[in-house]
């Protein structure tokens, strides 16, 4: 296996939007993110986009918005609707994480930037270009650098805090992509950031009704970087019906391959979901049959120790999976074009994740939502005749 490039952790995702104030009652209201930065009038002008960093514990979202056609947000916007434009890695020494991404075919998007603080702090950071079309990967460099970045003013408590977030949100658990065919994608994990093999699945709707004359399939593989635990997903559709995926549809949606979901780790979901709904926060539903087979599921799983009451992960429509007496717990926000009733607003949707030993992805929630949708279809068609 080859070595990784020195990332030791997330630094922060970026995030282009038409509608920024949107976006702030969003992560805001919403969420409960503490806004910690936005782009000085100097970096506004010269970049010609307005930007606002949100921030809950560890987790850095910067949100733009273009106020120019010249913008790297407008000519995101031009080829997408609101989507991640880059994902932020920090990294122990960016030299060294320079030289091996070269020696490997990395393509650097510019020269390393370098900056100092008025304390003596230094920021280096440099992008590379990804087989995910318009994102980049940004590799940044902290030497006791508190801002967000260079051009970046402080709000509130400021980057450099750990903003406390009432909904338990602190880590990003794993990021997830889709496209067409995930194997440029996968590869690039290996050979340029040196990552290893963590987990994958391949599942269809026809392993559960044979005779359907649509469906919908999916491939999924998980790279990561085994020195710091970070995660990355991807996903392509699978035939039959291989247009009718829902993988497809994303990249449709988002016109071309990109990234579909940040999943947000959490200690206690029961209590963050509950309060997300009250503060308007839609998620995906899920099939009763679903949960009337939740214990039978379980029992085949080997899973005998959920804490959590069925009833109450019934009632909030939350997934179960695991194996073995080691579980993890997920749901999922609904994506931001079905929000806001706005194709603009994107294909994007967070997920929100509590771990109880299992480091999976949830293989066993694809094949009983699969399956529990497929009886429930039966059953209606039965009621009908």
């Amino acid at each position: 296996m080859s070595k990784g490039v020195g990332i030791i952790g997330y630094d922060s995702f970026h995030f282009v939007v038409e509608n920024l104030e949107r976006s702030r009652k969003f992560y805001a209201d919403r969420l409960d993110f503490k806004e910690v930065a936005k782009a000085s009038d100097d970096l506004v002008g010269r970049s010609g986009q307005l930007s606002t960093v949100f921030g809950a514990g560890d987790v850095r979202v910067c949100v733009s918005t273009a106020l120019s056609q010249g913008s790297k947000a407008a000519r995101y916007l031009k080829r997408h609707p609101a989507g991640i434009m880059s994902l932020a890695f920090r990294v122990e020494n960016l030299d060294e994480t320079v030289r091996v991404l070269e020696s490997r075919g990395g393509t650097l998007l510019a020269d390393p930037l370098e900056a100092k603080d008025e304390s003596g702090g230094t920021y280096r950071s440099v992008e590379i270009a990804t087989p995910l079309g318009d994102v980049a990967f940004r590799f940044v460099e902290r030497r006791d650098y508190a801002a967000f970045a260079p051009g970046f003013v402080d709000v509130g408590a400021g980057n450099g805090s750990r903003p406390p977030n009432m909904f338990g949100i602190t880590s990003i658990d794993h990021i997830t992509s889709n496209g067409l065919t995930m194997q440029p994608i996968v590869g690039w994990y290996k050979e340029v950031l040196g990552f290893e093999p963590f987990w994958d699945i391949s599942f269809h709707t026809l392993d559960v009704a044979k005779t359907r004359a649509s469906g919908s399939g999916l491939r999924s593989i998980v790279m990561w970087d085994p020195e710091s635990g970070v995660k990355f997903a991807t996903n392509e559709p699978l035939r039959p019906f291989y247009r009718d995926s829902q993988i497809a549809k994303f990249v449709d949606d988002n016109a071309g391959a990109g990234v579909q979901h940040i999943a947000f780790a959490v200690s206690n979901i029961i209590s963050c979901v509950e309060e997300l709904k009250t503060r308007g926060v839609d998620f995906m539903g899920t099939p009763k049959s679903y949960f009337d087979d939740l214990p039978m599921r379980l029992a085949q799983l080997g899973i005998t120790n959920v804490k959590e009451e069925l009833k109450e992960l019934e009632r909030l429509q939350i997934l179960v999976d695991g194996a073995n007496d080691k579980y993890m717990l997920q749901i999922f926000m609904r994506e931001a074009a079905a929000l806001y009733d706005e194709s603009r607003a994107g294909p994007f949707f967070y997920e929100i994740i509590q771990r109880a030993g299992d480091p999976g992805f949830g293989y066993g929630n694809f094949r009983a939502l699969f399956e529990s949708i497929e009886r429930a279809q039966q059953n209606a068609a039965k009621g009908a005749a």
